[in-house]
């Protein structure tokens, strides 16, 4: 490699501490249960119990992934009496796990 090209590129790559966040992020989104709890929350926000009765899960195991996706700031909450809803975080989110989609789909 040139000199000068290593530099530009040095001078371009992620910090120590961003590119340990998003593999954090992209390793928090490795697990097939907290992807298909994405999708749903893509699409609405939903309740934890109904999120549990679409997905065929207890509702324990559902709140367990939702806390992790919560601490990762990859979801929100909103209480509304008894009930937890929950929605993707933000559109950056919704964009992310939408390309993610796209590209494993392009290969089939």
């Amino acid at each position: 490699m040139s000199t000068r090209s290593y530099i530009t590129i040095q001078d371009r790559l992620l910090d120590d501490r961003s590119a340990a966040a998003l593999a954090e992020t992209f390793k928090v989104l490795g697990d097939p249960t907290r992807v298909r709890i994405l999708d749903a929350l893509a699409r609405a926000e939903v309740a934890v119990c109904d999120l549990a009765d679409v997905l065929g899960l207890t509702q324990s195991a559902v709140s367990h992934q939702l806390r992790l996706l919560r601490s990762m700031r990859l979801v929100r909450s909103r209480r509304e009496g008894r009930h937890i809803f929950y929605a993707v975080d933000d559109d950056h989110i919704a964009r992310l796990f939408k390309q993610g989609l796209e590209h494993v789909q392009e290969r089939r």
